[in-house]
């Protein structure tokens, strides 16, 4: 059923809010569930790859890039954990997704912390810092430098952002409390504690299997993972007509509904991904477990419909990299020179 109509975008936004608060409540028997169908699978693909081994050493690869997908699972339901969205017991939920940031390379409270703040500040033009992939206005980018120029161009290269990105974040990056460095000893913790873990399950592949195993499965499938993740962050919040405003004019759930897509995805894919997808619900109200999320676009044809954005449609994003105050839009390098040229 469709909220009434008012007045402004955020008040729409915060009625959605209100509306949505009937999701929030976990099923512990169900996240124990999903937890289960999601980690012996992992698992069994994992031993399954260390068993090709040792027929061919080519064998493993494909199953370990197929286990990569199990492993994004992996990251969302550590992600519902964040956000306190998994079990119940907030204590509970925790420690769940500090064992399995091991798993994913990611120090759990480092990055609960961070995307937080994602979700505190996302669309703010005031506050790009933080837990946001760097896009700049149309405005910055004509004031900067050349050199400046040039490195937003390289920062801004698929290449940059969905080859050699994902693992500098994953394997470098993660391994410290980057951006929280002076925020107290919890999150250089939770860094050290992660990579302590990461070095003991690592010692023990190598001890019974060498370094094949690590170099044909856990980096594989950890590279996969990291992409695939990356990627979904990307189309998330940097589709053609995001929201993005200053601060004076900036409301949080009016950018949650409206700077975030609902990436649409073969069934198998969602599930893999955890309903990840439907993102504008998600930081429209993050405690919502992620399997009731399609109950929510059942119940609402409103969001359904809201931010559509295909597979095939989201390989255009990834040429848009500017912000237009003017025209309210994302666009390539290319646009933005036209219309500069336009302009004089």
């Amino acid at each position: 059923m469709p909220l009434p109509s008012t007045s402004t975008p955020a008040e729409a936004a915060r009625n959605w809010v209100r509306e949505l608060k009937k999701y929030r409540d976990p099923s512990n028997a169900r996240s124990a569930f999903e937890l289960a169908v999601t980690l012996i699978p992992f698992l069994a693909l994992w031993t399954l790859s260390w068993w090709a081994m040792t027929i061919h050493w080519f064998l493993p690869l494909p199953i370990a890039l197929l286990n990569g997908l199990f492993l994004v699972r992996i990251f969302a339901i550590q992600h519902d954990c964040g956000h306190s969205a998994f079990f119940k017991n907030g204590k509970l939920s925790d420690w769940v997704g500090r064992a399995l940031g091991v798993l994913t390379l990611t120090p759990y409270d480092v990055w609960q912390r961070v995307h937080a703040i994602h979700h505190s500040n996302s669309g703010n033009l005031d506050q790009r810092d933080m837990g946001e992939i760097f896009t700049l206005t149309t405005t910055e980018y004509a004031a900067r430098s050349r050199f400046g120029k040039f490195t937003y161009r390289l920062y801004r290269h698929p290449i940059v952002l969905f080859v050699l990105g994902p693992g500098y974040l994953f394997f470098l990056q993660n391994r410290l409390p980057i951006g929280l460095m002076r925020a107290g000893f919890k999150y250089w913790l939770s860094a050290m504690g992660t990579n302590a873990a990461i070095l003991v399950i690592l010692g023990i592949i190598f001890y019974f299997g060498g370094a094949g195993p690590i170099l044909l499965i856990f980096v594989p499938t950890t590279l996969v993972a990291a992409t695939i993740g990356v990627w979904l962050f990307y189309v998330q919040h940097q589709f053609e007509e995001t929201h993005w405003e200053n601060k004076d004019l900036w409301q949080v759930h009016d950018a949650a509904l409206h700077g975030s897509s609902h990436y649409v995805m073969p069934s198998v894919l969602q599930w893999l991904t955890a309903n990840i997808g439907v993102h504008h619900v998600h930081h429209l109200y993050s405690r919502i477990p992620f399997y009731r999320l399609p109950e929510v676009l059942r119940d609402h044809a409103a969001l359904a419909e809201a931010q559509r954005l295909t597979i095939r449609e989201s390989f255009a994003t990834a040429r848009l990299h500017l912000w237009d105050e003017g025209e309210r839009r994302l666009m390539s390098f290319r646009q933005a020179r036209e219309q500069m040229r336009a302009s004089r």
